[in-house]
């Protein structure tokens, strides 16, 4: 099984412990919501992510792997739980490995048109906004922060 699938299809079954068994020691990750994240961060991300969300779907396709890398692109579909409000998040993966792990993981999608389904009328006004973003950024880290030392 390739790299991208088994990790997507652990994402898809919620199973934070193979995602981050996916992940290099040396890996890195970033995202428009998280910023950049070390491997031991990335890994406490998925595990914080999977075992708060209660209604977490996802759905995924690989469009190019080799042994240096991949790029998948995937759906999710959840609450956000700040506000009660249903996303639906497009998301492309690229991913390089190194010795048939994550090395590097960069997640990119429209963070405006994540933010007016998660915030609704601040995120249709502000999403654009680097004020927004790093705010955002400033309260998500320190969930991550917050779930790192219960566990």
């Amino acid at each position: 099984m390739s790299t991208i699938t088994r990790f997507y299809d652990a994402f898809a079954r919620h199973d934070w412990a193979t995602m981050g068994a996916c992940y290099h020691a040396d890996g890195h990750f970033s995202d428009p919501v998280f910023g950049e994240l070390t491997a031991e961060q990335v890994k406490a991300m998925w595990r914080m992510l999977l075992t708060s969300g209660t209604d977490l779907r996802v759905t995924y396709r690989v469009v190019q792997e080799d042994g240096d890398g991949g790029t998948a692109i995937w759906d999710a579909y959840y609450t956000f739980s700040r506000t009660g409000r249903r996303v639906h998040n497009h998301i492309t993966a690229e991913m390089r490995f190194k010795d048939g792990l994550i090395i590097e993981h960069n997640d990119t999608f429209s963070f405006w048109r994540w933010s007016r389904q998660a915030l609704g009328s601040p995120g249709l006004l502000l999403g654009w906004s680097p004020i927004l973003r790093n705010k955002l950024r400033g309260s998500a880290l320190a969930g991550l922060r917050k779930a790192m030392a219960r566990s």
